[in-house]
């Protein structure tokens, strides 16, 4: 209903993580460019932090994408509930070293680290993205560790990067933070990012001009506090709720209206700003 009371070709924020890949403020740019840096030089260890839903996932696909159109080998992995056994088992998978199943954890150290090791033998830059590192369990954090101060020699070219979110990075204990060659900060949009980026969205999907109108991109940034997560709730809730009412634009008391039923909510899926 929405699609054709705006004239839109396809759902402008219904995939907000494949809708964010098109989008990176400068705070983004210059996060991602400092991530680059990481793997250009060969660095060990960096760390990527954010809000909640601030886009670090987003960040990360789009570097691994880059590295591996430039030929490296990257494996990208989220640490939510994953044992060593299964770091270790799908770290050795992504980077192509065909781990075998049920292989106790020495067998599968073995055997991604021989294949790191072959990896720096031909000269291809190695990264090992670990996504929702503050949500990890001890052991595999263990095991990060390890993998820090293996191939210590000057010709490795594994780089890892560590993400999580600003106010849960203690997690990952004294020893990582402190093996940490460069901390990225991604910080919030900022209203103008915001507006930029649902008008350039809903222009992508096939939008005339003037969808939302200029206090209601204000209020979507104010509620949103700046997070792509929930900028792209707010504003896919919004262009329904204005269909569902045949509004002509998306004012500010529609944003409100969608901000309080989903704050409201019993299933927590919007946390207010």
């Amino acid at each position: 209903m929405d699609r054709s009371h705006w004239g839109l070709s396809r759902s402008p924020f219904a995939n907000s993580t494949a809708g964010r890949c098109y989008y990176l403020n400068p705070s983004g740019e210059e996060a991602f460019a400092r991530l680059g840096f990481l793997v250009e030089e060969r660095r060990r260890l960096g760390l990527l932090l954010g809000e909640p839903g601030g886009g670090k996932s987003t960040l990360l696909a789009r570097l691994a994408a880059d590295v591996t159109y430039d030929g490296g080998t990257v494996a990208d992995l989220s640490l939510i509930a994953v044992n060593a056994e299964e770091l270790l088992w799908q770290a050795a998978a992504e980077l192509g070293a065909n781990p075998t199943a049920g292989d106790p954890t020495f067998l599968l150290w073995r055997t991604l680290t021989d294949r790191i090791a072959e990896l720096r033998y031909q000269r291809t830059s190695t990264l090992l993205l670990l996504d929702d590192a503050h949500r990890a369990s001890p052991e595999a954090l263990a095991i990060v560790e390890r993998l820090v101060h293996c191939e210590s020699t000057p010709e490795a070219t594994l780089t890892i990067v560590l993400a999580a979110n600003f106010d849960t990075a203690e997690r990952l204990g004294g020893g990582l933070l402190a093996a940490v060659d460069l901390r990225v900060d991604l910080a919030p949009w900022t209203e103008l990012d915001t507006a930029q980026y649902v008008q350039r969205a809903l222009a992508e999907a096939g939008a005339n001009e003037g969808v939302f109108e200029a206090a209601a991109l204000t209020r979507l940034h104010e509620l949103s506090g700046g997070i792509p997560r929930r900028v792209n709730q707010l504003a896919d809730l919004a262009l329904l709720a204005g269909a569902g009412q045949q509004l002509e634009h998306i004012d500010a008391s529609t944003v409100e209206a969608v901000y309080a039923e989903l704050s409201a909510g019993p299933a927590a899926a919007f946390v207010p700003a």
